[in-house]
């Protein structure tokens, strides 16, 4: 009975976080996972394209571009182009990972955007979720959530605020009280 008595004290004073609430710490997330990101993708880019040769041709001799590219220095350019977008979709979403589910699972319960303003990510019952699940809602936030984004639009229309992923990871999003 006492349990009874502190679930319903707990779901009176919940107050659930909104979409521009959560689109404002997201933003915040963007800034702060997006910056540094940028920074080692044009890193990455540099170490795999300079090396090729074709920047340095382009800049010594602009008319090098309206001559005939060998077939060679084609596929070893498309190469390293290649090469260097596959590490860097890699990293970029490994630092994402470990970022917003690392922080989502920690003792913060949510990452540095949510919490500058106030909220934080718990399970149905208002407890601290797991790497996995944190996991699990990254994953349908990444793929499902964003598509023309209903998944974030939803979460005007549900009872708790909830998103496409939200519902996915049965997750919520509170304000801290």
């Amino acid at each position: 009975m006492e349990n009874m008595l502190e679930k319903q004290v707990y779901e009176e004073r919940k107050e659930y976080g909104g979409f521009w609430i959560r689109f404002a710490a997201y933003l915040i997330d963007g800034i702060i996972v997006g910056i540094p990101l940028g920074i080692i993708i044009a890193l990455i880019y540099m170490l795999f394209i300079l090396p090729t040769g074709i920047i340095d041709l382009i800049n010594t001799d602009p008319a090098y571009i309206d001559q005939v590219i060998t077939d060679e220095q084609i596929w070893m350019f498309m190469g390293s182009y290649l090469g260097a977008t596959f590490v860097s979709l890699l990293i970029g979403f490994a630092a994402s990972i470990a970022y917003f589910a690392g922080l989502h699972a920690s003792k913060w319960q949510g990452t540095v955007g949510k919490k500058l303003l106030g909220l934080k990510v718990t399970d149905l019952n208002g407890q601290r979720i797991t790497f996995w699940r944190a996991l699990g809602r990254y994953l349908a936030m990444s793929f499902l959530s964003g598509i023309l984004l209903v998944g974030y639009i939803i979460a005007g229309f549900t009872e708790r605020k909830q998103s496409l992923h939200d519902l996915i990871a049965s997750t919520i999003v509170i304000k801290n009280s």
